[in-house]
């Protein structure tokens, strides 16, 4: 039988919070070196952002920035950004070692395959965002170009909307490995999950309103992955559950 965490291993609210500004200190830090990294790539970072955009416009179309300073600070958004996509793997751990104290002992053996999933998996919505739904979702928009009305998109404007995007469906596709990891605990079941499917699937498409620009393009686009990725987590919990039972009889 596990094992729970004892009393003596129990921390006084003060040391958590001294806890929780080192993890955060980490989390920066590995931003900030990931920031550094990219910089120096920047206009080549820029261009890849672009790419599904630019492949959708019409021959001799460009980005524009109408103010003097918004090209500066848009490089330094999609180095933040990248910076951001390279400390995942750090700010995914960090966040998960400071959950590991509350955890039982066999809890705690799956976290580092957690952490390694997890990162991938927030790359894999990333990767989503950008390789099925910018393609999708630019051509919609720019399909409402006319000989008298010329989409001129900024430089500004593309990189909060692609930004926003690409962090909000790496955070989606967090979903099965949060609901999963949930189950392993015991906090929900395969029968809660079904009973309440209906109430899930209304609750992503209001997140996917809050996430995502207000258009319902997107806003099924990342909907619709959702309701797949909970169907997924379904299954995750199923076979939890039923690893902790033969564990239970063995």
């Amino acid at each position: 039988m596990a094992k729970a965490p004892s009393e003596e291993d129990k921390l006084p609210f003060t040391a958590h919070l001294e806890e929780l500004r080192n993890r955060l200190i980490v989390c920066f830090i590995a931003v900030g070196v990931g920031f550094a990294l990219s910089y120096g790539f920047k206009e080549r970072l820029f261009h890849i952002l672009t790419r599904p955009l630019i492949a959708v416009m019409q021959e001799g179309d460009k980005l524009v920035f109408t103010g003097l300073p918004e090209a500066f600070f848009s490089y330094l958004k999609v180095a933040f950004l990248s910076g951001i996509m390279l400390a995942a793997p750090v700010i995914i751990y960090e966040f998960w070692m400071f959950v590991a104290p509350g955890l039982y002992h066999k809890e705690k053996r799956i976290l580092l395959p957690i952490v390694f999933l997890s990162s991938l998996f927030f790359v894999g919505g990333a990767l989503f965002g950008y390789f099925v739904v910018f393609p999708f979702g630019f051509q919609f928009f720019l399909s409402f170009a006319t000989e008298t009305i010329r989409p001129l998109p900024s430089m500004k404007e593309y990189l909060s909307f692609a930004s926003k995007l690409l962090l909000a469906f790496g955070l989606v596709f967090e979903l099965p490995l949060l609901l999963t990891f949930m189950s392993r605990l015991g906090l929900v079941s395969v029968a809660f999950l079904k009973k309440n499917r209906k109430y899930a699937f209304l609750l992503f498409f209001v997140m996917a309103a809050i996430l995502t620009p207000p258009d319902v393009v997107t806003q099924v686009m990342m909907g619709l992955p959702m309701i797949v990725l909970y169907e997924i987590s379904i299954l995750g919990a199923r076979l939890f559950e039923r690893k902790k039972i033969d564990e239970d009889n063995a």
